[in-house]
């Protein structure tokens, strides 16, 4: 039984997902969820997938069941450590905690419209310019090595792509473009081919 993702090739957390599975090299099958239609919040939806009525869900081949996508992520990367690209240092507490740190940031500083709530023209304009300096930090945090959490690609950086896509279809590139070392690392991280196929199922 191939691994199950319950969701839409559109849905930047399912991105995140499919991303993770290409970059681990494990066959998957993608079960469309029509959200314009509203199949995600029928009954049988939050009673067999998930409770909050939101994609991505993954199933695994033994049948667990596991939504949340940074939650699915890690346990990609946990479950099925050893094959693929390595996405979390696990042997090294000191690289793990680096990573941690990594991903924590990409939560709380640039997860777009976190906490803003329904998004207006003053809201957009509030989220331009924190967005503008936490990039600054970014770059200076790239400054010093190619990725968020050293010197190796983690699912710190594969976190970014989706959101970081979004912007760049808004018109919005030049938080990337203006900024020398987060352009490379953006560079880097949208060159991969796992994104690059994800990108071709949008």
């Amino acid at each position: 039984m191939p691994i199950k993702v319950y969701g839409t090739p559109t849905s930047t957390c399912t991105q995140r997902v499919l991303t993770t599975l290409i970059e681990k090299g494990l066959p998957y099958e993608l079960i469309k969820v029509n959200l314009a239609a509203g199949e995600q919040k029928t009954q049988e939806y939050l009673d067999e997938k998930q409770p909050f009525g939101v994609v991505p869900v993954l199933i695994d081949e033994d049948g667990f069941k596991i939504y949340e996508s940074r939650a699915i992520c890690r346990y990609l990367e946990l479950k099925y450590k050893g094959k693929g690209t390595e996405l979390m240092p696990t042997n090294d507490v000191k690289a793990l905690g680096l990573f941690e740190q990594a991903a924590s940031i990409e939560m709380s500083y640039y997860d777009p419209m976190k906490g803003l709530g329904d998004p207006d023209e003053a809201k957009i304009a509030l989220y331009r310019e924190q967005l503008n300096a936490k990039l600054d930090v970014y770059e200076k945090i790239l400054s010093k090595q190619p990725y968020l959490a050293g010197q190796d690609f983690t699912l710190a950086d594969l976190f970014h792509l989706s959101y970081g896509n979004r912007l760049v279809k808004l018109n919005e590139g030049h938080f990337f473009e203006s900024r020398p070392h987060v352009k490379d690392w953006w560079n880097r991280i949208t060159s991969r081919p796992s994104w690059q196929q994800v990108l071709a199922l949008a």
